[in-house]
Protein backbone atom coordinates (compact mmCIF):
# COMPACT_ATOMS: atom_id res chain seq x y z
CA UNK A 1 0.00 0.00 0.00
CA UNK A 2 2.71 2.50 0.88
CA UNK A 3 4.44 2.13 -2.75
CA UNK A 4 0.91 2.63 -4.13
CA UNK A 5 0.58 5.56 -2.34
CA UNK A 6 4.02 7.08 -2.79
CA UNK A 7 3.25 6.42 -6.93
CA UNK A 8 -0.24 8.04 -6.77
CA UNK A 9 0.69 11.50 -5.12
CA UNK A 10 4.24 11.31 -6.42
CA UNK A 11 5.88 11.99 -3.08
CA UNK A 12 9.02 12.93 -2.50
CA UNK A 13 11.44 12.87 0.91
CA UNK A 14 14.58 14.02 1.74
CA UNK A 15 16.30 16.74 4.68
CA UNK A 16 18.29 16.51 7.35
CA UNK A 17 16.10 17.04 10.31
CA UNK A 18 13.54 15.12 12.20
CA UNK A 19 10.59 17.00 12.31
CA UNK A 20 8.32 16.30 9.15
CA UNK A 21 7.72 19.86 7.24
CA UNK A 22 4.70 19.08 4.35
CA UNK A 23 4.86 21.26 1.17
CA UNK A 24 1.20 21.30 -0.43
CA UNK A 25 1.16 22.83 -3.88
CA UNK A 26 -2.01 24.86 -5.03
CA UNK A 27 -4.39 24.90 -7.66
CA UNK A 28 -3.37 24.07 -11.51
CA UNK A 29 0.19 23.91 -9.72
CA UNK A 30 2.80 20.87 -8.50
CA UNK A 31 5.42 20.29 -6.40
CA UNK A 32 8.07 21.78 -8.39
CA UNK A 33 6.24 25.60 -7.25
CA UNK A 34 8.05 24.80 -3.84
CA UNK A 35 11.93 24.97 -5.36
CA UNK A 36 12.51 28.28 -3.95
CA UNK A 37 11.66 27.85 -0.33
CA UNK A 38 12.43 23.53 0.61
CA UNK A 39 16.21 24.67 0.41
CA UNK A 40 16.07 27.17 3.55
CA UNK A 41 14.44 24.15 5.68
CA UNK A 42 16.10 20.59 4.38
CA UNK A 43 19.39 21.04 6.91
CA UNK A 44 16.57 21.27 10.08
CA UNK A 45 13.43 19.10 8.62
CA UNK A 46 12.64 16.11 6.98
CA UNK A 47 10.51 17.34 4.09
CA UNK A 48 7.87 16.30 2.08
CA UNK A 49 6.85 17.17 -1.36
CA UNK A 50 3.88 15.43 -2.88
CA UNK A 51 1.49 16.23 -5.94
CA UNK A 52 -2.49 15.69 -5.88
CA UNK A 53 -4.08 13.03 -8.29
CA UNK A 54 -4.80 14.51 -10.84
CA UNK A 55 -1.82 17.12 -10.86
CA UNK A 56 1.81 17.22 -11.62
CA UNK A 57 3.70 13.87 -12.08
CA UNK A 58 0.88 12.15 -9.76
CA UNK A 59 -0.65 8.60 -11.13
CA UNK A 60 -3.80 10.06 -13.28
CA UNK A 61 -5.51 7.06 -13.12
CA UNK A 62 -5.76 6.80 -9.41
CA UNK A 63 -8.36 10.17 -10.26
CA UNK A 64 -12.11 9.55 -9.70
CA UNK A 65 -14.54 12.13 -9.71
CA UNK A 66 -16.50 10.99 -7.52
CA UNK A 67 -13.81 11.20 -4.37
CA UNK A 68 -12.42 14.56 -6.09
CA UNK A 69 -15.96 16.00 -6.21
CA UNK A 70 -15.15 18.49 -3.28
CA UNK A 71 -12.11 18.93 -1.21
CA UNK A 72 -12.52 15.91 1.05
CA UNK A 73 -10.62 13.90 -1.46
CA UNK A 74 -7.61 16.02 -1.12
CA UNK A 75 -7.81 16.32 2.48
CA UNK A 76 -7.91 12.48 2.09
CA UNK A 77 -4.75 12.70 -0.08
CA UNK A 78 -3.06 14.35 3.13
CA UNK A 79 -4.21 11.96 5.68
CA UNK A 80 -3.18 8.89 3.36
CA UNK A 81 0.09 10.50 3.44
CA UNK A 82 0.43 11.22 6.88
CA UNK A 83 -0.32 7.44 7.59
CA UNK A 84 1.07 5.68 5.25
CA UNK A 85 4.30 7.63 6.69
CA UNK A 86 3.82 7.50 9.88
CA UNK A 87 3.81 10.85 10.69
CA UNK A 88 3.52 12.83 13.82
CA UNK A 89 4.39 16.47 14.71
CA UNK A 90 3.89 17.89 11.13
CA UNK A 91 4.34 21.52 9.83
CA UNK A 92 1.57 21.64 7.38
CA UNK A 93 2.79 24.18 4.73
CA UNK A 94 0.08 25.24 2.04
CA UNK A 95 -0.69 27.29 -0.92
CA UNK A 96 -3.94 28.53 -1.57
CA UNK A 97 -6.41 26.56 -1.53
CA UNK A 98 -4.16 24.01 0.04
CA UNK A 99 -4.38 26.03 3.05
CA UNK A 100 -8.11 25.25 3.74
CA UNK A 101 -7.14 21.40 3.02
CA UNK A 102 -4.29 21.29 5.07
CA UNK A 103 -6.84 22.95 8.05
CA UNK A 104 -9.32 20.58 6.61
CA UNK A 105 -7.08 17.78 7.68
CA UNK A 106 -5.82 19.04 10.68
CA UNK A 107 -9.49 19.25 12.18
CA UNK A 108 -10.03 15.95 11.04
CA UNK A 109 -6.63 14.42 12.08
CA UNK A 110 -4.93 16.59 14.62
CA UNK A 111 -2.87 14.33 16.34
CA UNK A 112 -0.86 14.69 12.68
CA UNK A 113 -0.13 18.02 12.92
CA UNK A 114 2.03 21.12 14.62
CA UNK A 115 1.56 23.81 12.95
CA UNK A 116 -0.16 25.64 9.91
CA UNK A 117 1.32 27.60 7.43
CA UNK A 118 -1.45 29.05 5.31
CA UNK A 119 0.35 31.01 1.88
CA UNK A 120 -2.51 32.99 0.45
CA UNK A 121 -5.63 31.40 1.76
CA UNK A 122 -9.04 32.03 1.58
CA UNK A 123 -12.13 29.96 3.02
CA UNK A 124 -14.51 30.96 0.42
CA UNK A 125 -13.55 33.12 -2.60
CA UNK A 126 -17.35 34.04 -3.12
CA UNK A 127 -18.04 37.56 -1.47
CA UNK A 128 -21.07 37.31 0.90
CA UNK A 129 -21.58 40.89 1.57
CA UNK A 130 -22.27 42.65 3.90
CA UNK A 131 -20.68 40.55 6.00
CA UNK A 132 -18.00 38.62 3.73
CA UNK A 133 -15.99 39.91 1.04
CA UNK A 134 -14.35 37.46 -0.70
CA UNK A 135 -13.07 39.15 -4.30
CA UNK A 136 -15.51 37.67 -6.77
CA UNK A 137 -18.83 37.63 -7.49
CA UNK A 138 -20.52 34.33 -7.96
CA UNK A 139 -21.07 35.65 -11.66
CA UNK A 140 -17.57 36.24 -11.98
CA UNK A 141 -16.28 32.57 -11.07
CA UNK A 142 -19.34 31.36 -13.31
CA UNK A 143 -17.85 32.64 -16.06
CA UNK A 144 -14.22 31.99 -15.42
CA UNK A 145 -15.46 28.09 -15.22
CA UNK A 146 -17.00 28.64 -18.49
CA UNK A 147 -13.46 30.06 -20.17
CA UNK A 148 -11.94 27.18 -18.82
CA UNK A 149 -14.72 24.48 -20.54
CA UNK A 150 -14.36 26.15 -23.69
CA UNK A 151 -10.93 27.58 -23.88
CA UNK A 152 -8.56 25.99 -21.54
CA UNK A 153 -5.50 27.22 -22.69
CA UNK A 154 -6.91 30.72 -23.31
CA UNK A 155 -8.25 30.72 -20.03
CA UNK A 156 -4.52 29.77 -19.26
CA UNK A 157 -3.02 32.40 -20.20
CA UNK A 158 -5.31 35.22 -19.13
CA UNK A 159 -5.22 33.92 -15.60
CA UNK A 160 -1.75 33.56 -15.18
CA UNK A 161 -0.74 37.17 -14.95
CA UNK A 162 -3.61 38.22 -12.82
CA UNK A 163 -2.65 35.53 -10.42
CA UNK A 164 0.86 36.20 -10.23
CA UNK A 165 1.12 39.93 -10.76
CA UNK A 166 4.78 40.79 -10.89
CA UNK A 167 4.20 42.11 -14.46
CA UNK A 168 7.94 43.22 -14.41
CA UNK A 169 9.22 39.09 -14.29
CA UNK A 170 6.86 37.62 -17.19
CA UNK A 171 8.87 34.70 -16.52
CA UNK A 172 7.05 34.03 -13.42
CA UNK A 173 3.55 34.71 -15.13
CA UNK A 174 5.05 31.88 -18.23
CA UNK A 175 5.53 29.20 -15.54
CA UNK A 176 2.61 29.61 -14.36
CA UNK A 177 0.39 29.08 -17.38
CA UNK A 178 3.10 26.18 -18.20
CA UNK A 179 1.46 24.68 -14.91
CA UNK A 180 -1.79 25.40 -15.80
CA UNK A 181 -1.83 23.88 -19.31
CA UNK A 182 0.22 20.78 -18.21
CA UNK A 183 -3.43 20.10 -15.76
CA UNK A 184 -5.36 17.66 -17.39
CA UNK A 185 -8.41 20.05 -18.67
CA UNK A 186 -11.04 18.25 -17.19
CA UNK A 187 -9.18 17.09 -13.87
CA UNK A 188 -8.29 20.72 -14.09
CA UNK A 189 -12.13 22.26 -14.26
CA UNK A 190 -13.01 19.87 -11.91
CA UNK A 191 -10.37 21.19 -9.32
CA UNK A 192 -11.34 24.64 -10.05
CA UNK A 193 -14.81 24.15 -9.61
CA UNK A 194 -14.30 23.12 -6.32
CA UNK A 195 -11.91 25.21 -5.00
CA UNK A 196 -13.70 28.11 -6.25
CA UNK A 197 -17.47 27.30 -5.25
CA UNK A 198 -16.08 26.21 -1.73
CA UNK A 199 -17.17 27.54 1.27
CA UNK A 200 -15.02 26.99 4.84
CA UNK A 201 -15.97 29.53 6.95
CA UNK A 202 -18.23 27.29 9.41
CA UNK A 203 -14.96 25.04 9.92
CA UNK A 204 -12.19 27.67 10.97
CA UNK A 205 -13.68 27.46 15.19
CA UNK A 206 -12.91 23.83 14.82
CA UNK A 207 -9.27 23.85 14.08
CA UNK A 208 -7.06 23.77 16.95
CA UNK A 209 -3.34 23.72 15.82
CA UNK A 210 -1.77 26.94 15.41
CA UNK A 211 -1.49 28.46 12.23
CA UNK A 212 0.36 31.51 10.35
CA UNK A 213 -1.09 33.56 7.53
CA UNK A 214 0.75 34.85 4.91
CA UNK A 215 -1.43 37.42 3.53
CA UNK A 216 0.21 38.89 0.29
CA UNK A 217 -0.54 42.50 -0.98
CA UNK A 218 -2.37 43.36 -4.31
CA UNK A 219 -3.69 39.66 -4.09
CA UNK A 220 -6.59 39.23 -6.51
CA UNK A 221 -7.07 35.67 -5.38
CA UNK A 222 -7.13 36.23 -1.86
CA UNK A 223 -7.47 39.71 -0.46
CA UNK A 224 -6.09 41.29 2.27
CA UNK A 225 -10.01 41.29 3.92
CA UNK A 226 -9.79 37.87 3.75
CA UNK A 227 -6.71 37.61 5.53
CA UNK A 228 -8.46 39.92 8.56
CA UNK A 229 -11.26 37.59 8.59
CA UNK A 230 -9.66 34.23 8.74
CA UNK A 231 -7.13 35.92 11.62
CA UNK A 232 -10.42 36.84 13.22
CA UNK A 233 -12.24 33.59 13.09
CA UNK A 234 -9.29 31.10 12.49
CA UNK A 235 -8.53 30.11 16.81
CA UNK A 236 -4.63 29.77 17.68
CA UNK A 237 -3.98 32.48 14.06
CA UNK A 238 -0.98 34.59 13.56
CA UNK A 239 -1.44 37.06 10.44
CA UNK A 240 1.68 38.27 8.55
CA UNK A 241 0.94 41.39 5.85
CA UNK A 242 3.78 40.39 2.97
CA UNK A 243 5.29 42.91 0.99
CA UNK A 244 4.79 40.37 -1.88
CA UNK A 245 2.38 41.39 -4.55
CA UNK A 246 0.11 38.52 -6.35
CA UNK A 247 -0.88 35.36 -4.99
CA UNK A 248 1.96 33.09 -5.27
CA UNK A 249 4.99 34.53 -2.98
CA UNK A 250 6.92 31.38 -2.78
CA UNK A 251 7.80 31.65 -6.55
CA UNK A 252 7.82 35.77 -6.72
CA UNK A 253 9.38 36.40 -2.98
CA UNK A 254 10.63 33.48 -1.73
CA UNK A 255 12.97 35.46 0.33
CA UNK A 256 10.47 36.94 2.44
CA UNK A 257 8.02 34.10 2.55
CA UNK A 258 11.10 31.71 4.65
CA UNK A 259 11.72 34.33 6.75
CA UNK A 260 8.32 35.17 7.82
CA UNK A 261 7.89 31.20 8.02
CA UNK A 262 10.98 30.81 9.90
CA UNK A 263 10.09 33.72 12.35
CA UNK A 264 6.84 32.15 13.39
CA UNK A 265 8.64 28.33 13.73
CA UNK A 266 10.87 30.11 15.85
CA UNK A 267 8.09 31.87 18.42
CA UNK A 268 6.57 29.29 20.99
CA UNK A 269 4.05 27.18 20.08
CA UNK A 270 1.42 28.61 22.15
CA UNK A 271 1.02 31.65 19.49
Amino acid sequence: MTQKILRRNNIKVFGQGTQTMMFAHGFGCDQNMWRFVTPAFEKDYKIILFDYVGSGQSDISAYSYERYSDLNGYVQDVLDICEELALTNVIFVGHSVSSMIGLLSSIQAPNYFNRLILVGPSPCYINDLPNYYGGFERKDIEDLLDIMDKNYIGWASFLAPMVMQNQDRPELSEELEASFCSTDPVVGSRFAEVTFYSDNRSDLPNASVPALILQCSEDMVAPTEVGHYLHRHLPKSTLRLMTATGHCPHLSHPQETIDLIKEYLSEPHTT
